[in-house]
Formats: C-alpha cells, structure tokens, sequence
C-alpha cells in the first residue's frame, strides 16, 4: 500500500506551514523526515494520517483519496491502516497498560491477549500490563504508545519522536522494532525526527523547509 504525497500545501491564516511537499512511501520502506524546529513536520504527519486538513494537494494510500473522505469514513480507514506513534504519548489514563494496547485490536473486533501479551514484551513491559498509565515514567509510556500503534500490524507506521523519552539502548530497540514490523509486515513507516541515530536507519532521510521537502 504506497503512501502518496502531491503538492501538499499548510497555511495559518496568511503565513506558510509548508508548500509543494511531495514524496511517495513504498510498502517495506522506511522513511525519516528532519528539519528546523517549528517547520511543520509533526503537522506533516498529521495529514499523512488525515488528522489534519490541508490547502492544497493531496494525500492518497493504496489509491483511496484521504482528504476526500468525512470525518467518519477517514476515521475508520485510520483504524484499519494506521499506526500511530504521538510525540505526546496519548496514552489513556483510566486503562491500564494493556487494555491501552489492545485498544485498537478491540475497536477492529479482534481483541487477541497473546498478541498483546507479546507486543508488549517485545517493547520491554513484560509483567507490566496491569500498571496504570500514572505509575509509569515517561520512558515506559512511550513504549506502551509505540506498541500499541504495531499491535494490529497496519500497513502505515507514523512515528513523531518515538525515542526522544528513550536511552539509548532502549531506542535502538524500539527502532530495531519499529523497522522490523516495517519489513516483516511490508507496512509504510515514516518516522519525523531529531535524532541523528534515528535517522540514520532511515532507506531515505528528507528534509522538510516551508517551501517544500528534498532529500
């Protein structure tokens, strides 16, 4: 399922977010995005997952227009296709830590504990699925984020910063998780970051300037 970028475009009132941006995302492909603080790259991703709109251009997946889709069938495709990692973990505090990773196996009718249960060692929570989101660090709220956004195994893979919470040798192994879901699975990731290591993993690394994205 190949993400799909053209002439995208993002204003505030008279001033750019950015403009022309174009690019495309194979299946199995891993692609970084960097650039200046403030340029637009988390607002970016959003539209990438149709959680913001946008003034021009288009954003399309496995063929299905994304900004032509309302509110609920644009959710809906969220849901079965996308897996997001936010920035500001938004984790679900009155779930515990693997009820908030089920989450989007329940909302699909395929609530599969094993799997949970398997995710979340794979992130290094093993034991702690029954801990609520307020007990955890930021560290390990992270990885509840980031394994509750590969549990259903979606065809795109949208990270904001997933290892600015980490250390080191935690966010080579998220990365080394996030990148083998990539390949195993043939899905989209497309990862926004400052992290030079992060970054350095990607198949391409693009930056993004207000008028437009180059690599």
């Amino acid at each position: 399922m190949t993400l799909r970028i053209t002439n995208l475009g993002k204003h505030y009132a008279e001033s750019p977010v950015f403009e022309n941006v174009t690019l495309s995302v194979e299946p199995g492909e891993f692609v970084a995005i960097v650039g200046e603080s403030g340029v637009g790259k988390s607002t970016l991703l959003n539209c990438m997952a149709g959680l913001d709109s946008w003034d021009q251009g288009t954003v399309t997946h496995d063929g299905t227009d994304i900004g032509a889709l309302g509110g609920e069938a644009c959710a809906l495709w969220r849901r079965r296709h996308v897996g997001f990692v936010f920035q500001a973990f938004h984790v679900l505090p009155h779930l515990d830590v693997a009820q908030n990773v089920a989450l989007p196996l329940m909302l699909l009718g395929q609530q599969d504990d094993a799997r949970v249960a398997k995710m979340l060692d794979a992130v290094g929570l093993s034991g702690m699925g029954a801990r609520l989101p307020q007990t955890l660090s930021g560290g390990q709220l992270q990885r509840v984020a980031i394994a509750r956004a590969l549990v259903h195994r979606p065809a795109l893979l949208l990270a904001d910063e997933p290892t600015g919470n980490l250390d080191p040798t935690t966010a080579a192994k998220v990365m080394d998780l996030l990148i083998g879901q990539t390949r195993e699975h043939g899905a989209s990731l497309v990862l926004v970051t400052h992290s030079e290591s992060a970054a350095a993993r990607a198949d391409r690394l693009l930056h993004l300037t207000a008028s437009g994205i180059r690599a």
